[in-house]
């Protein structure tokens, strides 16, 4: 986990906020990092002639810290609304809005050993990349499911994937089981595990994944977990189990891969301040940078109107 750190301001980006001095503190889901920390929270700051304090973790493990007061934050931006659900169950928001949208892929370090594989099956745009990814040796990485929602999207994919290629236990083959820790990472820290070779292959969102300027092999509607016009005939056709941190098994479904903004009642900065924000990423400016960091535009509604 990175400490909350006071980033320089940057210029050339105006938003309506006020004008008055808005300090902000945002916790936000991991794969959001970049984004937030170079981009929309500097130029919120810039904006609004204050500070922006930034902190990314797997949105799950996130939210309960929240949820538990053991830290405070003005916006919580998570990805599915799971964790928001977290939150609501605690308190602490009332409102959650899509502010991005994202689908899941499959990174691959341009330097490693199966670059050039990685690369054909990208092209290839069929199972390909399935076979790559078993081939024994291969290291692929990817977050705990129990606290990271891209942790569990990976395992959905995978899933999905099985059925819409027809090839039956490919997913268990390329995991070693749903919960392996040789495979589980700390979100913050996957794409940085790529990057330096530690691993082949991770799972990714798109947005992450482009705004790093990694390669990656996109998947079809039917496996990203982007289209909610798949959601009857695929998504919701598969499901898995975990033990959550006491040992308790629950059963886990799908859920669209779009970013949600909420502000926090025990907002250090008051809740002015968080609304400032989540107004800013729904800006025509915040909205830009979500695009430049390769975020598609958010989806559906509010998910407590």
């Amino acid at each position: 986990m990175k400490k909350f750190a006071l980033l320089a301001l940057v210029s050339g980006v105006v938003c309506s906020a006020s004008a008055m001095a808005t300090d902000i503190r945002v916790t936000y889901a991991g794969s959001m990092g970049k984004v937030m920390d170079e981009s929309l929270g500097p130029a919120f700051a810039k904006a609004n002639n204050g500070s922006y304090q930034g902190q990314g973790q797997g949105a799950y493990g996130m939210a309960r810290l929240l949820a538990s007061k053991k830290m405070t934050a003005d916006v919580f931006v998570s990805i599915t609304p799971g964790p928001m659900q977290i939150l609501k169950d605690a308190g602490l928001i009332d409102n959650a809005v899509p502010v991005a949208s994202t689908s899941m892929v499959i990174a691959y370090s341009p330097k490693g050993l199966y670059a050039q594989k990685f690369s054909a099956a990208a092209k290839a745009g069929d199972a390909s990349w399935l076979d790559v990814l078993a081939t024994p040796g291969l290291k692929f990485g990817r977050t705990d499911p129990v606290n990271d929602p891209k942790g569990q999207n990976i395992v959905f994919t995978l899933l999905l994937a099985e059925k819409y290629y027809n090839k039956p236990g490919a997913a268990d083959k390329i995991m070693g089981g749903v919960q392996n820790p040789a495979q589980t990472h700390l979100e913050g820290g996957l794409l940085a595990r790529l990057e330096s070779g530690q691993v082949d292959a991770a799972a990714g969102y798109e947005s992450e994944v482009i705004s790093a300027h990694l390669p990656y092999v996109a998947l079809p509607d039917e496996i990203n977990l982007s289209n909610p016009a798949q959601a009857k005939k695929w998504y919701d056709t598969v499901s898995f189990a975990i033990k959550d941190s006491k040992g308790e098994e629950k059963t886990l479904h799908t859920q669209p891969l779009v970013y949600y903004a909420a502000v926090l009642k025990n907002a250090p900065h008051g809740e002015t301040a968080g609304k400032a924000f989540v107004d800013f990423m729904l800006s025509k400016p915040g909205q830009a940078l979500f695009q430049q960091n390769g975020y598609a535009a958010p989806k559906g509604d509010a998910i407590y109107p």
